[in-house]
């Protein structure tokens, strides 16, 4: 599967005719965000609006764009979200909170634009304290990227968020890359649902970004289509996911999705397809490919399975379609399975942990879960693989729900490619 994204050269021009700059004032011990709110207006078309280099910014209360056209957003200096965890809850909770913190609301060419300076350009969410305590109680994602065409997010820098990271939901034409995301915990403590990206929308490109958290590294969401990720890092994050679709019977549907060249570093999964128990719609044409892992203990998850565990046993599905699966392939894998005995990944916080598979060894290279008559041309080839523990490598896949060459020994044992599989 090949995505091209022909994105308009408008995207990156520099603009003729009157062109305006505001740099966001700072004052010691006030909210700065108060200044820009109080000026934005006059700035939304044809500006830049700069955070300036050298100056730490007070951004302890939530930003709101209103929609734009020719404008960028320079994140020069360093931003700080409140470390009082009770101020951004109350926020959060009140009836006009837009979701995240800093949101672009829409609008056309615009750029949120960090920089390569390893001591200014930071955003510090604070989120340590947040970890240390399992605070999970009305957290904000980091940024909403909502309902802009033709958009550049780049050379962001993003140090211990409290949550999810990067949204962007409605748009078109994005270029999302050279970002880092820094959510690891300084302790035991586990950075939850610190996402890095969720990609919503059409014809997105993400490339060169890097990220360390305790979520999805990227998460492909309902109704996105043409998403491309390539040519980044990801560590001790849940993979590269697709989904998860049809929650409550939801009819969802993702098209066109391409993962590549992508290094997993001791994350819980590397590549994931996941939908909820009585799913409806259709995941079709996802690739992953050319993915190495390091001491990962799923490298290749897919389930139409997935369910709240905290709730209780997995639900009996009375639908009779669930969420199909078209034209999947897993490509080029090569790396260890972190096979422990004894090994618990940190979000793991109960008995049995969320991502607990029945059956499962713990040396599976590769996991089909998948229902009777739902997927279509799913196949996973050139696989290479050992265990950290030297034993052998497995697969799991039920022969019953799957009606064509998978790539392998469809069954629950040794894996053993098939002549499609390699």
């Amino acid at each position: 599967m090949l995505l091209k994204h022909a994105f308009p050269a408008l995207a990156y021009a520099t603009f003729a005719g009157a062109w305006s700059t505001f740099v966001v004032p700072h004052t010691e011990g006030v909210d700065d965000t108060l200044a820009l709110m109080a000026a934005v207006e006059n700035y939304t078309s044809n500006a830049s609006i700069v955070f300036a280099s050298g100056t730490t910014y007070n951004v302890w209360s939530p930003i709101t764009f209103p929609p734009l056209t020719n404008v960028e957003v320079v994140v020069g200096g360093n931003l700080s979200y409140p470390e009082s965890i009770e101020t951004v809850q109350n926020y959060v909770a009140a009836a006009n909170f837009s979701g995240a913190w800093i949101s672009f609301t829409g609008g056309n060419n615009v750029t949120l634009r960090g920089n390569t300076d390893p001591d200014w350009g930071w955003v510090d969410g604070h989120g340590q304290q947040w970890w240390n305590i399992m605070q999970q109680t009305n957290r904000p994602y980091g940024w909403l990227f909502g309902n802009i065409t033709n958009g550049v997010i780049r050379d962001m820098k993003i140090y211990k968020p409290i949550a999810w990271n990067f949204l962007t939901t409605g748009s078109n034409y994005l270029h999302i890359f050279n970002n880092t995301i820094l959510a690891g915990s300084d302790n035991a403590s586990f950075p939850f649902n610190t996402d890095g990206f969720s990609a919503g929308g059409t014809n997105l490109l993400f490339e060169r970004n890097h990220v360390v958290n305790g979520d999805d590294c990227l998460t492909v969401i309902n109704g996105a289509k043409n998403i491309t990720w390539r040519d980044s890092y990801c560590e001790g994050s849940h993979g590269l996911s697709v989904g998860s679709l049809g929650k409550g019977g939801q009819d969802s549907l993702v098209e066109n999705v391409l993962f590549e060249n992508t290094i997993m570093n001791r994350t819980l999964y590397a590549a994931r397809f996941k939908s909820w128990t009585g799913g409806n719609g259709a995941a079709i044409n996802a690739t992953w490919r050319n993915i190495v892992f390091i001491d990962v203990m799923f490298p290749i998850y897919v389930t139409q399975n997935y369910w709240d565990q905290d709730v209780g046993p997995r639900p009996n599905s009375s639908s009779v379609n669930e969420t199909h699966i078209e034209n999947f392939l897993f490509e080029n894998f090569v790396g260890v399975i972190n096979d422990t005995p004894g090994y618990v990944e940190g979000s793991c916080i109960s008995d049995p942990c969320w991502y607990y598979v029945p059956g499962a060894t713990g040396k599976e290279v590769v996991i089909f879960d998948l229902y009777p008559n739902t997927a279509t041309n799913i196949v996973a080839k050139n696989l290479f693989a050992r265990t950290l523990t030297g034993a052998p490598v497995a697969a799991m896949c039920n022969v019953t729900t799957v009606t064509s060459d998978v790539g392998f020994v469809c069954w629950d044992g040794p894996y053993i490619p098939t002549s499609t599989g390699l």
